[in-house]
């Protein structure tokens, strides 16, 4: 195990009625004049919206209004909130949404008082030094956003979808967490967030760093909970305590406690995020395609963790590493596919001739010559990685 720093200043407000403190909470980190960031009718439409504007008048707390995010996120809303930031002087944000409207949020946050191009940050030209406090109200669960201090957001210009990572500084002050919220989600909308979940698990559980005991076995024990818990949730929208396991786990799965003490790998973001950059997929639609695929190639060229992941969490019985890790591939693909009911090939994800030659080529120019926390990857190797997401490729 590596030395760490983990520093987790999210308040988690949990359960039936949460949303109630939305404006004590909003009061409590300081805010005065808050922006809030919403995307779809649905925070209108089930009054959610309207309870949090009540609490907020309750407290005296004024506020500005920023709708219209959209699943994958670009910058044209990002400058158009820091614009009314800095014109209506609000001094916090307040997401009420899921990753989408957070990322959104917190890219308005950071551009605010920066005297330059929010996209600084994104591109790794500038780091963020100052940002307006940003609170939750969660209403998607999956991305995590509500307890990590990570963006994700796409340039129109070039279609760059890029990730800002900060260690606290984003990291929201509060998360209002209600799973009553998520029982208008559709099946699909959840197995979207659940394979998201996974996928923040598995980038983090995929790691050279030796002897992580005790993060490998919260990672397998979230992953297990997941796989118990997620297709009692699409079975039954309403079935409060499966909801609660499954949106409680993707804020663990993200909120940094299972990266202690480890390097961790996110090749198989990078990839889809050139995917979605390109073709609009959602985010956890896309992971569903290139994880297996990811794992497949690791399985041939280093099994071990793989083949741990299949022991411990698959219940996968061969004793050599290089059969326990392909069985392993075949049972992750097998729940992603046949119980959540997601895509995993190109064709199932609606795109019938990709390019990969420009994914790849954004993917290295975007990441490097070579990428990976857990094997180094070159421009052949992601190819490679690709070309096993087309319909019945084979390693």
């Amino acid at each position: 195990m590596e030395n760490f720093t983990l520093y987790n200043p999210t308040l988690y407000e949990f359960g039936r009625g949460a949303e109630e403190k939305t404006g004590m909470l909003t009061f409590l980190m300081g805010v005065k004049k808050v922006l809030i960031v919403y995307g779809s009718k649905y925070v209108k439409t089930n009054g959610l919206l309207e309870r949090v504007k009540m609490s907020l008048d309750s407290i005296g707390i004024e506020y500005a209004e920023l709708p219209g995010v959209k699943p994958n996120p670009n910058d044209d809303l990002v400058y158009e909130g820091i614009r009314i930031c800095r014109e209506r002087h609000c001094d916090g944000l307040l997401a009420v949404g899921g990753g989408s409207v957070i990322d959104t949020a917190k890219a308005i946050a950071a551009g605010t008082p920066y005297q330059g191009d929010f996209w600084d940050f994104f591109c790794g030209k500038a780091t963020v030094k100052e940002a307006l406090p940003v609170g939750v109200v969660l209403t998607i669960p999956g991305a995590g956003s509500e307890g990590s201090g990570n963006s994700v957001i796409t340039r129109t210009d070039g279609m760059r979808k890029l990730s800002l990572r900060t260690d606290s500084i984003l990291k929201p002050r509060f998360a209002v967490m209600n799973p009553e919220f998520t029982f208008t989600l559709t099946a699909y909308q959840t197995a979207v967030g659940v394979v998201d979940m996974m996928s923040h698990i598995m980038e983090r559980y995929f790691s050279t760093t030796p002897r992580v005991e005790v993060t490998d076995r919260l990672a397998e024990g979230l992953l297990m909970a997941l796989i118990a818990e997620a297709p009692k949730a699409m079975a039954d929208p309403t079935d409060y305590q499966a909801r609660a396991n499954v949106e409680w786990a993707g804020t663990l799965a993200h909120n940094g406690i299972i990266g202690t003490g480890r390097r961790e790998d996110w090749t198989s973001h990078a990839m889809e995020h050139e995917i979605s950059a390109l073709y609009d997929v959602p985010h956890g639609a896309g992971l569903a395609v290139v994880f297996p695929a990811w794992l497949a190639f690791m399985a041939h060229h280093k099994p071990s963790k793989v083949a741990q992941l299949g022991r411990r969490v698959f219940g996968v019985e061969a004793s050599d590493d290089r059969t326990a890790a392909i069985e392993a591939v075949a049972s992750i693909r097998a729940f992603f596919s046949a119980v959540l009911r997601m895509p995993v090939n190109f064709k199932q994800l609606g795109i019938a001739d990709p390019d990969i030659d420009t994914m790849v080529r954004k993917l290295h120019e975007n990441k490097g010559e070579k990428i990976g926390g857990y094997y180094k990857l070159t421009a052949e190797d992601t190819r490679q990685i690709y070309e096993l997401m087309l319909e019945n490729k084979q390693v």
